[in-house]
């Protein structure tokens, strides 16, 4: 795991074969024992591994927008990004995280965006996280680690987790509704559970939109990561001559997530409300309210599957290490702002559908009553996730609060 001492010199490299051209691995900078630490750092191009500090790395942006291979607009941009990333980790106090580290995670994601501009990847209805020759999950999980706090970190109700294994492992299904706060999210979750549930971690397929899947700077990310890919309402008409081969796409998608579950054995994560929470008027998160619409037809989904399925709310607080705009922005290509802060997730109980829908025949009635009980578990349990990260005193006082990360450092 991620956690897990390697073999690799501290500077040594190890050349994979690819069908197009070789992957270097470069050993990056050791950071913390809870977090990525000697996971090498691959890359397609070579001459990017060799970048050490920012001087280089900012030479190295100039020089593609000066050859044209860069929009000059993205320049500032990119340092901008490099540039809150580098306060983020260097002031983060964990061994290791100095700028060379910086640079080299800066220079992965570099790189893989400049493969995209040559080679761009296209996702399939339902798409297996890439891990060789190129490992994106662990490239992924690199980049979101050395932004966690573990120390302030929480992972909620692990008995509830533990459920969910039994669960996966007999072949029943399991739907996490879940809010969502970051692009940093499935990377969050990856981290929470990697040292307790190692196999819900990597193998949880997220129902992603369309951001996640066109978005330059997201591409190589999601490759990392098990994918249903849909269109979501808010952005299906924004180009509307691709409003038709969008929602085929979403037919496509439905037909495997079916296939899929009757398969059984499925960890299912996705987000009701169609996109990030924002804050509201007061500079206050919450989860954003469910969709009803969209939990309904995971319910159906479940519900018409040849294995038995499962629907359970979860909590996510990830909202300082990688702040959404303040207003949703249907175009491509936001700033990236990031922190070094605690995160967590929390497992709410099961949903009682028979028992929330049993009140009215009315399917209408019935549908927003389920969204509603899974939005109000949502939230009242994001409140508490909320308090165990920022007061320490009230962590300790919760036993459905656990560390485990810290606990096998």
């Amino acid at each position: 795991m991620l956690q897990a001492q390697q073999s690799t010199a501290a500077n040594g490299r190890r050349r994979f074969s690819t069908g197009r051209r070789g992957v270097v691995s470069k050993v990056a900078a050791p950071v913390a024992a809870s977090a990525p630490t000697t996971v090498p750092v691959q890359f397609h191009q070579a001459k990017l591994g060799a970048l050490v500090n920012e001087q280089q790395f900012k030479a190295v942006i100039k020089g593609l927008v000066a050859s044209g291979k860069m929009p000059a607009h993205l320049e500032p941009a990119w340092e901008y990004f490099y540039d809150n990333y580098k306060k983020a980790v260097v002031n983060s106090g964990v061994p290791g995280a100095d700028e060379k580290l910086v640079t080299q995670v800066q220079a992965s994601i570099l790189d893989n965006v400049l493969l995209q501009a040559v080679q761009p990847y296209t996702f399939p209805s339902f798409h297996v996280r890439i891990t060789d020759p190129y490992n994106y999950y662990d490239f992924g999980q690199r980049y979101v680690g050395t932004l966690i706090d573990f120390q302030n970190s929480v992972l909620g109700h692990r008995e509830r987790w533990d459920r969910v294994q039994e669960l996966i492992e007999q072949k029943n299904n399991v739907v996490l509704l879940a809010n969502h706060q970051t692009e940093a999210d499935p990377g969050v979750f990856a981290h929470m559970l990697a040292s307790t549930h190692p196999n819900l971690a990597t193998d949880v397929i997220y129902v992603a939109g369309d951001r996640v899947v066109t978005d330059p700077m997201c591409k190589p990310f999601s490759m990392g990561r098990n994918l249903f890919c849909v269109h979501s309402k808010k952005h299906m008409g924004d180009v509307p001559e691709l409003k038709a081969a969008k929602m085929e796409t979403n037919r496509k998608t439905l037909i495997a997530m079916q296939r899929k579950l009757n398969e059984g054995g499925v960890l299912i994560w996705i987000a009701p409300s169609g996109g990030r929470d924002r804050p509201n008027a007061d500079g206050k998160w919450s989860p954003d309210a469910f969709d009803p619409a969209a939990v309904e037809l995971m319910r159906n989904l479940v519900q018409r599957a040849k294995q038995p399925g499962h629907l359970m709310p979860m909590s996510m607080y990830s909202f300082p290490l990688m702040p959404p705009p303040k207003t949703v922005d249907k175009s491509i290509g936001e700033r990236r702002l990031t922190n070094f802060t605690g995160v967590g997730i929390s497992l709410c109980e099961e949903l009682d559908v028979a028992s929330i829908i049993s009140g009215s025949e009315d399917k209408e009635v019935q549908q927003l009553a389920l969204a509603k009980a899974a939005h109000n578990a949502v939230t009242e349990s994001f409140k508490q996730l909320e308090l165990a990260i920022q007061d320490p005193a009230f962590r300790t006082s919760r036993s459905e609060f656990s560390q485990p990360w810290l606990q096998v450092a």
